[in-house]
């Protein structure tokens, strides 16, 4: 690892543990309560994932500005909205060193104790293949010193303490719940907190590990196999011919880890087993 990724990534962990208290209550609620109009009406935040992380981000932009400043870097923010990282923070005395800083959010899931619902680390289409590529990132893939995902951990509040329809008053804030809570943040390169699985529906995003505690100690599919593997499986992941097991003869797309270090002749069993999900007892 190199010395400015090293020190970078140790900065980056420090300040990642000061963001709670920055966006909670003392009672551990977050401090955003909802939206305010010009006659000081409050109306509630819905708990939909992708607007708590939108508001998160807009909330933790001046720390992430005063973080840069005090560590010697630039903060360039993604051009479009579907553009990979969402900051890069390109170093003032020498440009060519970058940080690709994605924000990631994930709650905890209710029914398995110690587990989140994981993360989507970005595409592992055109721009992870092609790492000179242009195509929906800010900076070439390859320009990036490391890949790090800034993730945050929430719990949900419970949909019956919540009423989107509400609309309150500035003097009766302290009268609406937050939709979440109990927020957990760290900084950690994505490909130690990756699965071998892709992250959401049919889209080419790279899927996270889901317990807990694995998550926050960088302990995913590929730690023992090294940043390397996790690349080249992931660039070939959906896209490489191996044999098909089930049909003596015939090819497959390549989808489990599995299968691709069996294909290149590497150990099985290097690959780190996620924990099981176990349902909680009722």
């Amino acid at each position: 690892m190199s010395k400015s990724k090293t020190a970078f990534l140790k900065k980056l962990k420090e300040f990642a543990k000061t963001l709670t208290n920055y966006v909670s209550t003392n009672s551990g609620e977050w401090s955003i309560k909802g939206f305010i109009d010009v006659d000081e009406h409050i109306y509630t935040i819905s708990s939909d994932s992708k607007i708590i992380s939108k508001i998160l981000e807009i909330q933790l932009f001046p720390k992430f500005k005063e973080f840069a400043k005090e560590n010697g870097y630039d903060i360039v923010l993604a051009e479009k909205q579907n553009w990979y990282p969402d900051l890069s923070f390109v170093n003032k005395k020498n440009p060519k060193i970058k940080f690709a800083v994605d924000i990631k959010t994930t709650y905890r899931l209710e029914d398995y104790a110690g587990f989140c619902n994981g993360f989507t680390l970005g595409s592992h289409g055109e721009y992870f293949r092609t790492r000179t590529s242009t195509k929906n990132i800010q900076f070439p893939y390859a320009d990036y010193t490391a890949h790090i995902c800034l993730g945050i951990l929430y719990s949900r509040a419970l949909s019956t303490d919540i009423d989107e329809t509400e609309i309150l008053k500035l003097t009766e804030l302290d009268k609406i719940t937050s939709v979440i809570k109990d927020l957990v943040f760290f900084a950690e390169e994505k490909w130690k907190i990756s699965s071998d699985k892709g992250g959401s529906g049919n889209t080419a995003n790279i899927g996270s590990i889901h317990y807990i505690e694995d998550v926050l100690q960088g302990n995913g599919v590929f730690v023992n196999l090294g940043e390397e593997i996790f690349d080249e499986y992931w660039i070939n992941q959906g896209v490489l011919k191996v044999p098909d097991p089930k049909k003596k003869g015939s090819f497959k797309k390549l989808t489990k880890l599995t299968e691709f270090l069996e294909f290149k002749g590497l150990d099985v069993s290097k690959i780190n087993t996620p924990r099981p999900k176990r349902k909680n007892k009722k």
